[in-house]
């Protein structure tokens, strides 16, 4: 008997080891064959080979982008619609322009080959870099509108002037405007237990939660792809986009001791609203498959000599061209040929992000990088000073912005070409999450944009390689170690 037990069990061992290290082939191959960037890839073997078991449970939750099979389903049923919105918009060629900027052409030439369309003209376009300003601007259009409104943003925090971005859209909603409001179900979770969630619902305004987070949808999609964009249309008429959310910073994250973030966002109107229109129509109908009508491209069209500000959007995420956004950075930076300056939060690049502001430093480029002093993440802090010595060695400036967090997120290359979005410089924003840039070659804009960016830099304290150099070893440690961790930040 004893004997038919160790038997037993001397199998039972055998086969369970040689399933685990079947496993462990089976999805080391799979992360080979995914051809992501080399860091992750290291990365994720280690998790795997060092952590037993865990390391393999981590990996099918979090390693793949997959956003779950009805998702899936609705982006493929999507394709022929956004196929005949591309095709009718080419119906009107004087909308479009190849006559872009040198240092602009091929990132423009990108953009075509990606979503077949080239630079827009006609739009106009104003920087708005104060909390008031923005909420000024957008509750006055709100308070203006007669058809229709569109949101969707990461984080809703009730508070402040937040609360009064609520009580125009309840006014709207109750002269007959219709509203739809689609929010980040992880930034938004606090919303969405709150009173004022109900008091919105009541008056007709249509919340959606967007991609919700239990650990029941663990099973079917991965849980930290986050809704990121932030986008407000008015009457298919106005726009705005850039790095704020529903969020007065007076009233938000002050436990975190960062101070107030600080913010952008572009408001612009013109033949580029459609294509936030039609971005918007795809996100609604992939969270809850209900379809918008898109508006049409010509209702924005402008007479030739009022033409400015030539534009193109970049939508990602899960569902769109897998690296669009590293690809568009890389050949922006790559255009490059006098200077170049970033504002980012967080600091965690891919090798080949990296190499490349490495590289236009070391052949002449003028780089600076403005990140926060302090960050409301630690992981990601101690990740982004694991680059620091590279971009030091190599050339580039780094500036640390005192006081405040610093949440803008923004590229000026060569005071002509500028890109204004919702993008991160990490591995989240890069692969991951559902992001929107906009691009604009225009000098005036860049002149703009100039402007605030030195008012940032007065605020910064550079950091110097030789002070560098001298800090702690121990910081040493802690560095690499987050560094093992960047692909997964």
């Amino acid at each position: 008997m004893n004997l038919s037990v160790d038997v037993f069990y001397t199998w039972g061992n055998t086969l369970f080891l040689i399933s685990y290290w079947l496993i462990i082939v089976a999805i080391t191959l799979r992360i080979l064959m995914k051809r992501k960037p080399t860091t992750f890839v290291v990365a994720w073997l280690m998790i795997i080979y060092i952590i037993p078991i865990v390391g393999i449970i981590l990996y099918l939750l979090l390693g793949e982008a997959h956003i779950g099979q009805q998702r899936a389903k609705r982006a493929q049923k999507m394709r022929p619609t956004i196929n005949h919105f591309i095709n009718k918009s080419l119906d009107f060629p004087f909308i479009f322009t190849e006559q872009v900027s040198d240092v602009a052409k091929p990132l423009f030439q990108l953009c075509k080959h990606q979503t077949g369309l080239n630079g827009i003209n006609g739009n106009h376009i104003e920087l708005i870099h104060t909390p008031n300003a923005i909420f000024d601007a957008l509750i006055n259009d709100i308070n203006q509108a007669k058809s229709n409104i569109e949101m969707v943003f990461y984080i809703w925090n009730i508070g402040g002037r937040a609360d009064e971005v609520e009580y125009a859209l309840i006014r709207a909603a109750t002269r007959g405007v219709k509203c739809r409001i689609m929010l980040d179900s992880a930034g938004s979770r606090r919303f969405f237990n709150s009173k004022q969630s109900k008091i919105m619902r009541n008056a007709g305004i249509q919340i959606v939660e967007s991609l919700k987070v239990n650990l029941f949808r663990f099973i079917f999609r991965r849980l930290d792809i986050r809704q990121h964009r932030k986008i407000a249309i008015i009457d298919n008429h106005i726009a705005y986009t850039g790095s704020m959310n529903i969020v007065d910073p007076r009233f938000f994250k002050q436990n975190k001791n960062v101070g107030e973030w600080v913010d952008v966002m572009i408001r612009m109107n013109g033949p580029i609203v459609t294509l936030m229109g039609a971005i918007y129509a795809i996100d609604w109908e992939l969270e809850i498959g209900d379809k918008l009508f898109l508006p049409k491209i010509v209702d924005f069209a402008e007479k030739p000599e009022q033409k400015r500000h030539i534009m193109q959007v970049i939508p990602s995420g899960p569902g769109y061209s897998e690296n669009i956004i590293q690809q568009a950075l890389l050949t922006a930076i790559y255009s490059a040929q006098q200077e170049i300056i970033f504002t980012t939060p967080y600091l965690v690049p891919s090798d080949d992000l990296l190499h490349a502001i490495c590289t236009a430093a070391q052949r002449g480029v003028i780089v600076k990088i403005i990140v926060p002093q302090k960050n409301d993440s630690i992981m990601v802090d101690w990740a982004s000073r694991a680059f620091y010595s590279d971009l030091l060695d190599s050339g580039v400036e780094l500036y640390q912005f005192k006081n405040n967090l610093l949440h803008t997120k923004s590229v000026l290359i060569d005071k002509q070409l500028s890109l204004v979005g919702t993008v991160n410089l990490d591995m989240r924003s890069l692969w991951l999450n559902f992001e929107l840039t906009t691009v604009i070659d225009d000098s005036e804009f860049a002149h703009h944009l100039d402007i605030l960016l030195s008012d940032y830099f007065a605020q910064s304290e550079q950091l110097e390689l030789e002070s560098w150099n001298k800090r702690p070893f121990w910081h040493h440690i802690i560095e690499r170690l987050f560094y093992f961790f960047a692909p997964l930040l």
